[in-house]
């Protein structure tokens, strides 16, 4: 059983400073803020639109993996069921947040991808 992918969602980068991170990436590379949440105290998730493709930092993964892939799916509780059915690892549960829910799968190599899903109406 395969699942519908959709587009590429985000590239994440896990951060430990934030102030530092945003130093680099708006003020060396001249990135633009898109969307920006406190997802808790002094926890931070940013993004940055680069020709329609988002580049996500964030502390608030502390042990994720340094980067990571996010694919956009069509149904992310069928691409769920599909992962279990085909037995891949899963490293935890259906994360929800304001704008999407995703959850993580990992590749016979043991690679973590994000299998991602905007919300109707975040």
């Amino acid at each position: 059983m395969s699942i519908q992918v959709k587009e590429l969602a985000f590239v994440f980068h896990a951060v430990k400073d934030v102030p530092a991170a945003r130093k680099f990436y708006e003020g060396f590379l001249g990135l633009k803020t898109g969307q920006q949440t406190e997802v808790g105290p002094g926890l931070w998730w940013i993004e940055y639109d680069l020709a329609g493709q988002a580049l996500c930092i964030s502390n608030a993964f502390p042990g994720s993996p340094s980067s990571s892939v996010a694919l956009e799916v069509a149904d992310l509780d069928a691409a769920r069921a599909a992962a279990q059915t085909a037995g891949l690892a899963l490293p935890g549960e259906i994360m929800e947040f304001p704008p999407c829910r995703m959850f993580q799968i990992k590749d016979p190599d043991g690679n973590e991808l994000m299998l991602h899903q905007r919300k109707a109406n975040p």
